[in-house]
């Protein structure tokens, strides 16, 4: 039996960065479908792992990162996904939530074997890490209303690079533990 978590790629941010200007319309539209999702995923006792960047943050862990989304302009994208205390964190350097990371070992040592990607950026770390989820045999899901992009084009572009080159299950959030 397949078990499934669900995964929070990006999510802990303070929105100061490049490109976070054609960013947010897609995060503030996501917001609260990952809530919504966050909260059905916690009822139906799915895993959640938060994977979050660090920005270059060498010796923050997850507290002073949600801290600092917290205390940032955006915080209003921060508070209804905030991890609770059953959620799982890990703090990743570059695009993809492998690279580099425990996250690997953490899924096998939890028996987990299926990914529900959500989160941040499409185009990008949602894009990456779906790759790196394939090639490490973890069957993956991407709930297409659950993801923020900046560049719609490209955003749509990866979601069928996803589902066609990797296998990925492309759906609706609300087909998850409805």
């Amino acid at each position: 039996m397949s078990k499934t978590a669900l995964i929070v790629i990006d999510m802990i941010n303070t929105y100061d960065h490049k490109d976070a200007e054609l960013l947010l319309p897609s995060v503030t539209s996501v917001v609260p479908v990952l809530t919504d999702l966050l909260g059905r995923a916690r009822h139906n006792d799915v895993p959640v792992i938060y994977v979050n960047d660090n920005f270059g943050e060498w010796r923050s862990h997850h507290g002073e990162l949600l801290e600092h989304a917290l205390a940032g302009p955006h915080a209003e994208l921060v508070e209804p996904l905030r991890p609770d205390r059953s959620s799982l964190f890990v703090v990743k350097a570059r695009h993809s939530i492998f690279f580099d990371t425990p996250l690997t070992y953490l899924l096998h040592q939890q028996g987990i074997d299926r990914l529900v990607l959500s989160g941040q950026v499409t185009e990008q770390c949602v894009l990456y890490s779906s790759l790196d989820a394939h090639i490490r045999h973890f069957d993956v899901v991407i709930p297409r209303d659950a993801v923020a992009h900046i560049h719609a084009d490209l955003a749509e572009a990866a979601l069928r690079m996803m589902e066609r080159n990797m296998g990925a299950l492309v759906c609706d959030s609300r087909e998850l533990w409805a």
